[in-house]
């Protein structure tokens, strides 16, 4: 996918429609598409690339794997913004959200991936 703003709008219809197609129910696709939306944003804004990678992968039955890959090698954390600072919260958001996420180095870029466990699926 192309590394610019509307990317997140295009991940998070593939997010839903993901979902739709695993037959989830409508909240675990608003949830994948508000992380998907978020990590994408972060790789948008941070990544230094000219295109993305978005991966969005049922590991497990009741799991959804959301990722977003860029060219930017470095570790990122959990960081706690200000009151008067309007952005910084989107890994807050993923951590609220979602049932772990992290961080994975690759030679040339990393991937930031969240997972969310669908419940009432075994």
């Amino acid at each position: 996918m192309s590394s610019v703003p509307e990317t997140a709008a295009e991940a998070r219809r593939l997010a839903r429609q993901c979902c739709a197609l695993w037959a989830f129910d409508e909240g675990t696709g608003e949830t994948a598409a508000l992380l998907i939306s978020e990590l994408v944003t972060n790789a948008v804004r941070h990544g230094r690339s000219h295109s993305i990678r978005v991966r969005i992968e049922r590991p497990a039955p009741d799991r959804v794997r959301l990722a977003a890959v860029d060219k930017k090698r470095c570790s990122i954390t959990l960081g706690r913004p200000s009151p008067e600072n309007i952005g910084g919260r989107g890994l807050a958001l993923v951590d609220a959200l979602s049932d772990r996420w992290g961080v994975d180095l690759l030679p040339w870029g990393k991937r930031v991936w969240a997972e969310i466990r669908v419940k009432g699926q075994q």
